[in-house]
């Protein structure tokens, strides 16, 4: 699994995830891996956890309802969301996407949930428990600390806790409008 962590805080969005890709539950396959991408003319950015493939299916799709709903991403990631739900064959797929632009910050699961955080904060992956709770205390006590930072410390946590996780963390982020 994984750990990915976004962040809305002071006219940032950003997000951090890591590296570690494990093949059963105890082989680690790779420590590098890059599970946060940037999609739609760059404006839109997503992480991922889950098996690979699937998520490189759901970034597609994604992309795919971008295009077609010009860039909206709240309408892409629920028609996204919707067709994830009622296709047979897609709902096999075991992944989950944070995504985000400008404006929205949303989780989308194979559920058919396109949820936006209560507080700010949202985290999937076998380490996203502790990156959430991690991120959500440091939202409501730290100070002079970015959105960026938030993530990337709220994961280094989880990878200090869940082994599926490593300190191989990438960030990314978006100022918002």
């Amino acid at each position: 699994m994984t750990t990915i962590c976004s962040v809305k805080y002071n006219g940032r969005t950003a997000i951090a995830g890591d590296g570690q890709v494990t093949l059963g539950k105890s082989v680690i396959a790779k420590t590098t891996a890059k599970k946060i991408r940037r999609i739609y003319h760059d404006q839109v950015v997503i992480g991922f956890a889950g098996g690979v493939a699937d998520a490189v299916s759901l970034q597609e799709m994604l992309e795919g309802k971008l295009e077609s709903y010009s860039g909206d991403l709240r309408r892409a990631a629920v028609e996204m969301a919707q067709s994830w739900r009622k296709d047979p064959a897609l709902q096999k797929l075991e992944a989950m996407v944070i995504a985000f632009n400008d404006q929205d910050l949303l989780l989308i699961s194979g559920n058919g949930e396109v949820l936006e955080p209560d507080e700010s904060v949202v985290a999937i992956g076998s380490g996203g428990y502790y990156a959430q709770a991690a991120a959500v205390g440091m939202l409501r006590h730290a100070s002079g600390m970015t959105a960026s930072e938030i993530a990337q410390e709220a994961v280094n946590i989880a990878a200090d806790i869940d082994v599926f996780t490593d300190h191989e963390i990438v960030t990314d982020e978006i100022e918002e409008k």
